[in-house]
């Protein structure tokens, strides 16, 4: 069995799959992201510019993660540090620059959404993104693979030897699931007990949930699937994932307080 291929030719040009999958996955989250916006009553032409920016601190910043990371190859290696193409964008270090960006940006072209509605509004957009990512993204780059496996479900991966777990296919699952229980999770918070729509209460419950359960996910991915004993990148997305959980964990505390002492003020249906 054959690896996917990782590239191909368009006359002189040589495509990679990799590139194309990670185009299509950031249209897709520029398009779902401006829907869950226009649905709310949000204005959108702002969201071009704020893409452009995303997109370019995201990939920058996964980059930059991943060489500190491999930093032994790297410094031996100098000419692979902007072979973007091979892979190795580290999602911790897309997010740890893009946030930030996306923050500072949507502060300044739309100031009436509230950093963390806006948050609210996005992390179910990056679940849903990180799903069709992992299956147009690390599923056809070179060493897209997990570790080796002699099961039935093991692939073949361009730059690997043997059959390796399909960890992007698993990834793609995960993350779904995850977007899943976020827009379960947003639907009953937008509901009261009768089923009428329910605004003005404080946001912040679905992006804790999605910090959570993500920075989870990943820590075991790692742990379990992806990472080597003693390399500084598997600790360092092990410790990254960790502090996710953790902080998600404290948002999630402070935002289930304030929908507490929101509730408190609401009118009771039977009056």
């Amino acid at each position: 069995m054959k690896p996917i291929p990782t590239s191909f030719h368009l006359g002189p040009l040589q495509i990679h799959t990799y590139g194309i999958g990670l185009a299509l996955t950031f249209w897709f989250a520029y398009v779902y992201f401006e829907h869950r916006l226009a649905k709310r009553g949000y204005a959108t032409d702002w969201l071009s510019s704020l893409f452009v920016w995303v997109i370019v601190s995201a990939i920058v910043g996964a980059r930059a993660m991943h060489v500190i990371s491999n930093l032994g190859f790297y410094s031996s290696h100098v000419s692979q540090v902007f072979a973007v193409w091979q892979g190795g964008l580290s999602s911790f270090g897309g997010l740890l620059l893009a946030v930030p960006v996306a923050i500072v940006i949507t502060r300044r072209r739309c100031p009436e959404l509230g950093i963390l509605h806006a948050l609210d509004i996005v992390m179910p957009v990056l679940l849903a993104a990180w799903a069709v990512g992992r299956l147009l993204g690390p599923q056809m780059m070179v060493g897209g693979g997990g570790h080796p496996t002699n099961q039935w479900f093991g692939m073949y991966y361009d730059g690997q030897e043997g059959k390796r777990l399909p960890v992007p296919l698993f990834q793609a699952v995960e993350d779904f699931s995850v977007y899943l229980v976020l827009i379960v999770t947003e639907r009953r918070l937008g509901r009261d007990e009768s089923g009428q729509p329910r605004t003005g209460y404080p946001p912040g419950i679905v992006t804790s949930l999605g910090m959570i359960l993500w920075g989870i996910e990943r820590t075991l991915d790692e742990r379990l699937w992806l990472g080597e004993t003693g390399h500084l990148g598997s600790q360092l997305v092990q410790i990254a994932g960790v502090l996710l959980v953790a902080g998600g964990a404290v948002l999630l505390v402070i935002s289930i307080r304030r929908w507490q002492a929101w509730r408190s003020t609401q009118p009771s249906l039977s009056t």
